[in-house]
């Protein structure tokens, strides 16, 4: 995958405000306030900042934490992860593998089939409704 490198400048002047401290800045939205904590909308969610498909609706579910959850990414080489020693605690940063921007952590606490929780901000998403489907578009 190409990977998408932009100046400091070039990311402040295309993303909003709060995009770039949770995309750039690695900060993390207030729970129950971003736009797809609840969102049940089918579609594919994207990377806020360069578009990569990351997540599919059909993987989200509700982890009562406030932030969007997912049990699994589209593709594995869609993400990456590293280790994330900030806070005070360990946890495992999710990262957008073709802009690096930093979407949110990943947990060893979600439901089957996978048991894991990538706990994403709403920020860090752009959700393209219906994206994938192959019935008729009104476009």
């Amino acid at each position: 995958m190409e990977k998408i490198e932009k100046t400091d400048q070039e990311w402040r002047s295309e993303l909003t405000p709060e995009q770039y401290e949770v995309l750039r800045g690695a900060g993390t939205e207030a729970p129950f306030t971003g736009l797809y904590h609840d969102a049940k909308e089918d579609g594919v969610y994207r990377c806020a900042a360069c578009g990569l498909e990351l997540f599919g609706s059909d993987t989200k579910f509700d982890s009562g934490t406030g932030w969007p959850s997912f049990w699994d990414p589209m593709a594995d080489e869609n993400v990456v992860t590293r280790d994330d020693d900030s806070m005070g605690m360990h946890r495992t940063e999710v990262l957008c593998a073709r802009c690096g921007s930093h979407l949110g952590h990943l947990f060893e606490d979600g439901p089957n089939p996978t048991g894991m929780r990538y706990c994403i901000n709403s920020a860090a998403l752009k959700l393209d409704e219906g994206d994938g489907d192959d019935s008729d578009s009104s476009e």
